[in-house]
């Protein structure tokens, strides 16, 4: 069974840049793409950098795919599957996300 776990309030976001939430003990990034008006959540630890530092990056659209950004060593992490687009030996957990009452929800 899922239990969705209240973040944030939508309209205190700033689209294309990401919050970090503590989530059943992990660090959740949460993103708001201002282009579709979408959430995305993944893990916030970037497993090229070994640090907690997604939250930090900067959404991207890169070969079609919506990616953030890792503020440190650039890697591309697709915000739908985890997937890094350099390198694919590393990804990251995708989480559920949704709104509502105006509240960002998400399960880890």
């Amino acid at each position: 069974m899922m239990t969705w776990t209240p973040i944030i309030a939508k309209e205190q976001l700033t689209p294309d840049a990401g919050v970090c939430a503590l989530v059943n003990g992990k660090q959740v990034a949460i993103f708001l793409d201002r282009k579709t008006d979408q959430l995305f959540a993944i893990d916030n630890y970037c497993p090229a950098s070994k640090a907690n530092v997604l939250s930090r990056g900067l959404i991207t659209s890169v070969k079609d795919v919506l990616t953030v950004s890792s503020p440190l060593y650039k890697e591309h992490f697709s915000l739908i599957t985890g997937e890094c687009l350099e390198n694919e030996t590393l990804s990251v957990p995708v989480y559920a996300v949704r709104v509502t009452d105006g509240m960002v929800e998400v399960t880890a």
